[in-house]
């Protein structure tokens, strides 16, 4: 009785508790949109709720590819597309976008699904950077004085179709310097933007950032960017700082100059600001974007796809109306074929589904489509155990056997073909997911969790209710 009563605790322990874990995301989910939308812009989305998919939600998809031509020397392949894949994923983390599907693509490419962003501009300002943050001296040599005159003589860019200085610009550059131009500028309807000629050497970039945010600037106001750097990086910005006091330091973000001020005297504890005419919006997002770090190469959006959220919830009705033909569907059948043991096997099919859910949603996963047909299959295979253990029992009851007795020797009769066909599935789910992607591991995730639930429930919690239902009325008992 003592054993019967810690079963009963745990069962009904774990309803309580999925539904505890469940309650953040109905509480979610039945806000009206608007407000969603407003606690998701002040980043208030609770982590620990069931997200959906970019299918039921409606989002951007985008397949980027790595620029493998411009990683360095001694990058490899492999390692750089692992960092690359963390970079994005930091990045829009860092957003408010957690849970989102990222995935490699073959040998250079990379899968980014990105639910309630239908934007694409929004989604390629984000991830698209390189954010490769250089500290570069301004030469103000004659010879680069030259080059800045005659670059504002031409009509054209001084760039080629490579981004290199075009031949009667390249000819006058002083050695071991770059052509780098500034932010543009739009005064009296005409669009200016400044050049600059820099020394060839980075001696600190962003890879020593350790922190960046936005600060605004006491005299003026205006938004700008601290950022501080890690002990080796400090000590070599103060190093450098020292070593070059009076000369123009630029601040080079994606080759683009933003500011360029005069290095007054050295400075210790690799502390600075990032000036420039930023809005408040985009000094965030550069913040935000040096904090993640910076990408091995560039990355260029090869195809965007955008998916309505109409499209989402015509696909939730739908996939709930089959949902509940299907299930309501199996419930007749135990109820009408098997009586009070198919009303047992219901009861534990219900909370398979409570637990799997409570279980997601306790992870802050992604329900996909994909992962809506690994759940029903799960459920599936969960009612088809209870199925196997009936049958045994019905078996055993033709041997005119003591109920007492049919109940345990139908349950161990029956274990070896439910763990025989669990196991086999759930090593298919495991391959699934370790070699899918997308929408194949969405729905190797919820079969691989569901199936172990399934087990839970169709052993351990019907056996429970079976014991319960022995020690309150045995002569009742009729499967």
């Amino acid at each position: 009785m003592n054993k019967l009563q810690w079963k009963m605790s745990l069962v009904l322990g774990l309803i309580i508790l999925s539904i505890y874990l469940l309650y953040p995301t109905f509480d979610w989910y039945l806000k009206d949109a608007p407000e969603r939308e407003k606690l998701e812009a002040m980043k208030m989305r609770p982590k620990r709720i069931l997200n959906l998919g970019l299918d039921l939600r409606g989002g951007t998809h985008l397949l980027l590819e790595l620029e493998v031509d411009k990683l360095g020397k001694e990058e490899k392949l492999a390692d750089a597309m692992q960092r690359a894949i963390e970079i994005i994923r930091n990045r829009i983390d860092q957003y408010g976008m957690s849970e989102t599907p990222i995935s490699r693509q073959g040998e250079r490419w990379i899968s980014v699904d990105l639910p309630g962003i239908s934007k694409t501009e929004q989604a390629e300002a984000l991830i698209g950077k390189t954010a490769l943050l250089k500290f570069m001296l301004v030469n103000n040599s004659p010879e680069a004085q030259k080059v800045l005159e005659k670059v504002d003589g031409l009509n054209d860019l001084p760039f080629d179709k490579e981004g290199k200085p075009i031949p009667e610009i390249a000819k006058l550059m002083p050695k071991n310097t770059v052509l780098v131009k500034g932010k543009s500028s739009r005064e009296e309807g005409v669009t200016q933007r400044k050049y600059y000629v820099l020394d060839a050497d980075a001696p600190i970039t962003g890879a020593y950032l350790e922190n960046a945010r936005v600060e605004t600037d006491s005299q003026l106001g205006y938004p700008e960017i601290a950022f501080t750097f890690n002990k080796d990086g400090g000590k070599i910005f103060e190093s450098f700082t020292g070593s070059h006091v009076g000369r123009n330091l630029a601040i080079v973000l994606d080759d683009i100059v933003h500011s360029d001020p005069v290095i007054k005297n050295k400075i210790p504890g690799g502390r600075g600001v990032i000036e420039g005419s930023f809005t408040m919006e985009e000094a965030r997002e550069i913040a935000l974007i040096l904090r993640a770090g910076a990408l091995p190469a560039p990355v260029r959006i090869i195809e965007k796809r955008v998916v309505g959220p109409t499209l989402g919830e015509d696909s939730i009705r739908k996939g709930v109306k089959a949902v509940l033909i299907g299930f309501t569907a199996v419930l007749i059948f135990m109820l009408v074929y098997y009586s009070m043991g198919g009303f047992i096997a219901n009861t534990a099919l219900f909370l398979n589904m409570l637990f799997l859910v409570g279980a997601m949603g306790y992870f802050g996963a992604t329900l996909t489509l994909p992962g809506i047909a690994g759940i029903i299959l799960s459920l599936g295979m969960a009612i088809d155990a209870n199925i196997l253990i009936l049958e045994r029992m019905r078996e055993e009851m033709e041997f005119s056997k003591p109920v007492p007795m049919i109940i345990p020797m139908a349950y161990d009769k029956a274990w070896s073909a439910i763990f025989d066909s669990n196991v086999t599935t759930w090593i298919t789910s495991v391959f699934l997911f370790q070699f899918g992607s997308g929408p194949v591991k969405g729905f190797a995730t919820t079969l691989t969790i569901g199936l172990v639930i399934g087990v839970f429930t169709s052993v351990f919690v019907t056996r429970t209710f079976y014991d319960f239902w022995l020690t309150s009325n045995p002569k009742r008992l009729r499967i």
